[in-house]
């Protein structure tokens, strides 16, 4: 598949699965398909306000699989589904990104070249602001190139109740024959 119809087929999945998962209070933050050898993987990370659970996950691959079920997107060639939650190790690129991590630590690349770390405080549609080394620091969301959430050892509360950037669920698709695997 060439990489223009990669990006159309990533787009139409995007749009047919947007509504669904709104639905159930979720966004999709992410949407990739790679090959796998005969088969490829199709990819859907998924967010919302306080961390996706497990069981979010389990109701969403369900979603999921219903609406590419009842559609020609994915065409005749088998693929494995996995939706996951966004992971750490996806970039703070909109504000909800911002939002959704308060109280997170993040190393920010400014488009200068500079960089910091800082705990996410508040945030909005423009900026956020940041508790660099005890010091308040307004960063307006163009400045900044890049931004990471960094791995703490120390979560803070209640973070445990999202699920881990680790897990994911996986379904098996065939064109002959479609099973669930890997629910909780």
């Amino acid at each position: 598949m060439s990489s223009a119809n990669q990006d159309a087929t990533r787009d139409q999945i995007e749009a047919e699965l947007d509504d669904p998962l709104r639905a159930l209070g979720l966004d999709i933050e992410a949407v990739e398909i790679t090959p796998a050898g005969k088969r490829r993987i199709l990819r859907v990370a998924v967010d919302k306000d306080g961390g996706v659970t497990l069981d979010e996950v389990a109701e969403a691959t369900r979603e999921v699989n219903r609406v590419l079920d009842g559609s020609e997107v994915m065409g005749e060639q088998p693929y494995t589904l996995e939706v996951t939650s966004r992971g750490v190790d996806r970039p703070l690129t909109l504000p909800r990104h911002w939002r959704r991590n308060a109280g997170r630590l993040v190393k920010v690349t400014f488009a200068d070249g500079r960089s910091a770390t800082g705990r996410v405080l508040e945030s909005d549609d423009e900026r956020v602001v940041l508790d660099v080394s005890g010091r308040r620091q307004d960063v307006a969301y163009d400045q900044v190139k890049k931004a990471l959430v960094q791995v703490e050892f120390n979560r803070p509360k209640g973070a445990d109740d999202a699920l881990d950037e680790t897990d994911e669920l996986e379904t098996e698709h065939d064109t002959e024959q479609h099973t669930e695997a890997g629910e909780a």
